[in-house]
């Protein structure tokens, strides 16, 4: 069957791109999910404005992430952790803890998108990147620190 792509699909082609799918995967994939339309004269027509709101959604959401993005690299992350001797740190900081963190301070972000290659398991300042949408990463600065005995 002959598609047109309204959105970028993984494997499939780009937006606008009239591609020749199987059936199946265009009526029960593609087109209920709104990233196709059948290929028909009318639609081939209105291509350019399906590409056109595609571009307009795609920079909306950049700049969103960009102004986050900005917000992100202003502020800092402490995270307080029970520590033993020798400054050994019980646990470990994850990506999850970052988060909440994160949420205190009025940031909604998914765990998923805080790129840690392992947990945090020592004292120390650390810089971790969010990836907040495919070209835009945002530098946050999390300090691992010593809990406050009171």
């Amino acid at each position: 069957m002959k598609i047109i792509l309204r959105d970028d699909v993984e494997n499939v082609g780009k937006v606008g791109e009239v591609v020749l799918v199987k059936d199946g995967f265009a009526r029960n994939f593609l087109i209920p999910r709104k990233l196709a339309i059948p290929a028909t004269t009318g639609n081939l027509r209105a291509i350019d404005t399906v590409k056109q709101q595609k571009d307009q959604r795609d920079k909306k959401r950049l700049r969103g992430a960009e102004r986050i993005k900005a917000g992100l690299e202003k502020i800092s992350c402490t995270a307080e952790v029970q520590v033993g001797e020798e400054d050994k740190v019980f646990g470990s900081v994850t990506s999850a803890h970052i988060a909440e963190l994160l949420k205190e301070q009025g940031f909604e972000i998914d765990r998923r998108d805080i790129l840690l290659d392992e947990p945090l398991k020592a004292l120390g300042v650390y810089t971790v990147d969010i990836k907040l949408e495919r070209d835009v990463t945002a530098k946050l600065k999390v300090w691992v620190v010593k809990k406050s005995e009171h």
